[in-house]
């Protein structure tokens, strides 16, 4: 089943390239097999299917050129600085190919906090809409000449999966240097079974990622794989892991090429998918058994479900709901600032107006503004 390349099926596709694939190991730019791909997006789209890329390889491109040691990764200013050099190779080599076949190219940039802040998410979204709706294809990478180590995606894959979201995509692509996940590792077990198919994401299918990518060229790994996986499903975007190591590959999966799929939830509210698909969040409210089972049954948090609040925000903050077993299961907007949020844990909410002085809102997060995970 091949639901991110079906004429009916995914109007809007995301494409995600890795470095690996991208850049060679002396650090140039794989420029024989990149034009296969550019082919097969260039009749992709002629058969009416619109294509945004997410292309790493900066990194990889600018270490080569500044003769950078470790491929320009051994530290934080090193990668910035082989970030900003690599882009603009990056950004005209995928401009001349897409341009031999008729295609207009443009390029985004982009840091977490900009998918990270509903307001500028929502901007990121409007160009990427308007871009795909002039039958532009966008070329998106992270903006690794100003992200820092603590603010930042840290690999492609949760940035395409975040992208399809903010594009109105169905479905996601991500051409690695694996095929698809496996039970464990095949390089080390050979009784590995490859999996085809994931309808749910629980803690067994968690377990199979490895940590690490096999090239060492890139960020991600399989783990990073499966994460991009649970913000595109939770957006009810279907997610593929495919082999990029053959030529033409988008061709060959359409064929019948063998890949992962990891299948949507379903449609989701925008706002509540966007929650779903943050990264980051600015406090914990801890609750019992019994609002773990208010919760999932509809209901909104009041403070009496709350056990203890962690970490200091502000009334609209994300928030992550986490049960008694220590795994979040939910995460919204907050209703009060952290300090009015720990005086009221706990309580009831005939109580609430004497301690907080003030009518007090009728929930720590409500319903219409949290998703559960």
């Amino acid at each position: 089943m091949v639901p991110a390349l079906g004429r009916d099926a995914a109007q809007r596709l995301v494409v995600k390239v890795g470095s690996a694939l991208l850049v060679d190991a002396e650090g140039n730019v794989r420029r024989a097999w990149l034009e296969t791909l550019v082919a097969d997006i260039a009749a992709r789209m002629a058969s009416g299917q619109q294509i945004a890329i997410v292309s790493s390889g900066a990194i990889a491109l600018g270490a080569r050129r500044l003769k950078l040691a470790k491929g320009g990764r051994a530290s934080l200013e090193d990668a910035q600085a082989a970030a900003a050099t690599g882009q603009i190779a990056l950004s005209q080599c995928w401009a001349e190919l897409l341009g031999a076949h008729g295609l207009t190219a443009a390029q985004m940039l982009v840091t977490l906090d900009d998918l990270e802040d509903r307001r500028r998410y929502l901007n990121a979204s409007a160009t990427l809409q308007r871009l795909i709706g002039l039958g532009v294809v966008p070329v998106i990478n992270e903006n690794d000449s100003v992200a820092t180590a603590e603010i930042r995606f840290g690999d492609n894959d949760r940035l395409a999966a975040r992208i399809a979201q903010a594009a109105g995509a169905q479905a996601v692509v991500l051409l690695s240097d694996v095929d698809g996940l496996y039970t464990s590792d095949p390089a080390r077990n050979a009784k590995a079974e490859w999996i085809d198919r994931v309808e749910r994401i629980d803690p067994a299918i968690v377990a199979m990622a490895g940590g690490g990518t096999s090239s060492g060229m890139g960020s991600g790994g399989m783990a990073s794989k499966i994460e991009a996986a649970q913000i595109a499903s939770s957006a009810g975007v279907d997610l593929m892991i495919v082999s990029g190591l053959h030529d033409h590959p988008l061709e060959r999966l359409a064929r019948g090429g063998c890949g992962t799929l990891f299948v949507a939830d379903g449609a989701t509210r925008a706002k509540k998918a966007w929650l779903a698909g943050r990264l980051t969040v600015k406090g914990s409210v801890y609750v019992d058994a019994g609002a773990v089972k208010a919760l999932k049954g509809g209901a909104s948090l009041l403070p009496a479900g709350a056990k203890s609040i962690d970490g200091k925000f502000a009334r609209g903050d994300v928030l992550s709901i986490v049960g008694p077993d220590g795994i979040a299961i939910a995460r919204g907007l907050s209703e009060y600032d952290s300090a009015d949020a720990v005086r009221i844990a706990g309580k009831r909410s005939d109580a609430l107006p004497a301690i907080l002085g003030y009518a007090p809102r009728a929930a720590l997060i409500h319903r219409d503004h949290m998703v559960m995970l």
